[in-house]
């Protein structure tokens, strides 16, 4: 890119957010450029402010400025019922829906031996642990619909297999490759509605 070595690093950090091609981190970067500067400072601080005020539930693993989380909190929630995520984003993206009144536990990633990551980096033990702990009596997998989501999937039922707990998987409303926190409302919805049992 030719231009100020300040906007090219502006660019160049912006790329590196999930979904901005250079196009849209060249549009953003010229857009503060020619915002009121209080817009710079805001947007600076707010970042600033996330990294040091959020932090992981202790009980579900997801990202809130208290712990335990709103979520986990809730008394009208049924805390038999545990929704496995892969991320914050996924938890989002289900809870946007209006149609899950369970609770949640994030993983914190899938297996996926390319990046270097087992199930000893997921919070596997941790979900194994609250299923006594809090008499959970269905697990519903809801990992991203894809060959590592699926894998993870698979590892859990498997280690859960002997718990005596229901294990159900969403349904595929979700593509084949698609990731929850880009899915419409409806199909996420749909796919938690239409989940099936894990043979």
């Amino acid at each position: 890119m030719q231009g100020s070595p300040a906007i090219d690093r502006l660019v160049s950090s912006l790329r590196r957010l999930p979904g901005i091609g250079e196009k849209s981190a060249t549009r953003l970067a010229y857009h503060l450029l020619s915002s009121p500067e209080s817009l710079s400072h805001e947007l600076a601080d707010a970042i600033v402010r996330l990294k040091k005020e959020i932090v992981l539930c202790e009980r579900c693993f997801n990202l809130t400025d208290e712990s335990p989380c709103t979520l986990c909190r809730e008394d009208r929630r049924d805390g038999s019922i545990l929704c496995v995520v892969e991320e914050p984003a996924d938890l989002a993206a289900i809870e946007r829906t209006g149609g899950f009144s369970g609770r949640y536990h994030v993983l914190g990633g899938t297996i996926s031996p390319i990046d270097g990551l087992g199930p000893d980096d997921l919070r596997i033990r941790e979900l194994e642990t609250r299923i006594p702990a809090e008499s959970i009596r269905e697990v519903i997998l809801a990992t991203n619909p894809n060959a590592e989501g699926d894998a993870t999937a698979h590892y859990i039922a498997e280690r859960l297999k002997d718990s005596g707990v229901r294990m159900t998987r969403i349904a595929y409303g979700m593509p084949f490759g698609g990731d929850l926190e880009y899915a419409d409302h409806l199909t996420v919805g749909r796919s938690l509605q239409n989940r099936k049992e894990i043979e």
